[in-house]
């Protein structure tokens, strides 16, 4: 009876243990070797009230995001690069810096990878860096104004003089004997920086698929799964903050050894193409008719 019992308490053991595991997360640090100052959007969330040349976002959940650089001087062109990579080639989430830097030849202004490291516990930033947990912008800079009024009361003695059997009663006003009384108001100004974004488009027909290096590396990260799961996981994910051509599509899904995860992710893709009317070339990727019937099967009924 105890031997039955024990392989109910082990599985119920490593539950407790997994329930207590902390998520991982990962750090990312940008800045800006111009010292230009500028706010970061993640996934369509700003990250800072206050524009910052050197700003850190810690407790960050998702190992893909797409990021938008907005600059405090609005003649900077805005920079945005879909798939900024915060895990490393494993899925290990890490503590990740990027840089923002102007190209000396044309002037343009570039997100580059600079360093990855893995997340330390208890770490400390250096003191120039701004840190923002994630979704929790820091607030914006408090303004403190302080105002002192001085009032002056003069100070009297009285004073009773005798002289000659005749009464005088004096009084005397002494300066140094003055009262002074400091009556200070503070006045707190909470200001509060708005960025107006521009609207988000929605779909990804028409638009930009990954660029080459982006799509590069988002492709080495999912060959570098262990598990057909987790490179359909991972290929998901990717596809999901980002849009991809048909051509890219297909170099993903033939990374999967198995025709039926081939076809689930030829239909998660689908709504994140930037050219649905060429979709016909995926069913190059597939060993069977059968999987390219049910391909445009699908399509069809989402048109």
């Amino acid at each position: 009876m105890i031997k039955k019992l024990l392989p109910a308490f082990s599985i119920l053991f490593f539950a407790f243990v997994a329930v207590g595991q902390p998520q991982p997360v990962a750090n990312l640090t940008i800045f800006s070797e111009d010292g230009d100052k500028f706010f970061l959007v993640l996934n369509g969330e700003r990250q800072n009230n206050v524009a910052q040349t050197n700003l850190r976002v810690e407790d960050l959940p998702q190992p893909y995001y797409n990021a938008k650089i907005i600059f405090e001087d609005k003649t900077i062109p805005e920079i945005n690069k879909n798939y900024l990579q915060l895990a490393d080639a494993n899925g290990a989430m890490m503590d990740v810096t990027y840089k923002i830097k102007k190209d000396k030849n044309n002037g343009k202004i570039t997100l580059r990878y600079f360093s990855m490291i893995p997340v330390q516990q208890n770490y400390v930033p250096a003191s120039n860096v701004a840190v923002v947990r994630y979704g929790n912008p820091a607030p914006a800079t408090t303004t403190v104004t302080q105002t002192t009024t001085t009032h002056s009361t003069p100070n009297t003695v009285d004073a009773n003089v005798n002289v000659a059997g005749i009464n005088m009663n004096v009084t005397i006003n002494d300066p140094t004997l003055q009262t002074t009384t400091h009556t200070t108001t503070t006045h707190t100004t909470h200001t509060t920086e708005v960025v107006h974004e521009q609207p988000t488009q929605i779909g990804c027909v028409g638009a930009y698929p990954m660029s080459s290096g982006d799509f590069s590396s988002a492709l080495s990260t999912i060959k570098g799964q262990g598990f057909s799961d987790t490179q359909l996981k991972t290929a998901k994910q990717i596809a999901g903050s980002n849009c991809l051509s048909t051509n890219q599509i297909s170099e993903i899904c033939k990374v999967f050894g198995f025709e039926e995860t081939k076809l689930d992710f030829a239909k998660f893709a689908y709504d994140h193409c930037t050219e649905p009317k060429n979709y016909f070339k995926i069913n190059n990727v597939f060993s069977f008719s059968s999987s390219s019937d049910d391909l445009n099967e699908y399509i069809q009924g989402r048109q």
